[in-house]
């Protein structure tokens, strides 16, 4: 390996640990905030970014694969559009109110 290389890999780790550090010093400072305006559980905060965050995730990948097996359901019998379609819809509708109903969960983690 060269030493430009060996210069760049090393920048690219001191970055991504710095990157990864700041985050958590900033969190002890809120942390400490919190404790000091009387908010008994400042966990809560992380609760409620996490699960919206994994459930926008898991919605979309779940979006994800219905829409590609739909298309390809499409694009194999043009003719079953009209039995495709409908299911699909249904599913995503079904799928986005997942994410609603996780949305309303961490708004209750949040404000409770």
């Amino acid at each position: 390996m060269s030493l430009s290389k060996k210069i760049a890999l090393f920048a690219t780790n001191a970055m991504i640990f710095f990157l990864c550090l700041a985050p958590c010093a900033f969190a002890q400072d809120a942390a400490a905030a919190a404790a000091q305006s009387g908010d008994i559980n400042p966990m809560r905060y992380l609760a409620a970014g996490l699960s919206i965050g994994i459930a926008a995730l898991g919605c979309g990948i779940g979006q994800g694969h219905t829409g590609r097996g739909a298309l390809e359901g499409i694009a194999r019998n043009p003719a079953a559009y009209s039995k495709i379609f409908t299911p699909m819809i249904i599913a995503f509708a079904l799928i986005e109110s997942l994410a609603i109903y996780a949305l309303l969960v961490s708004l209750l983690a949040l404000f409770k």
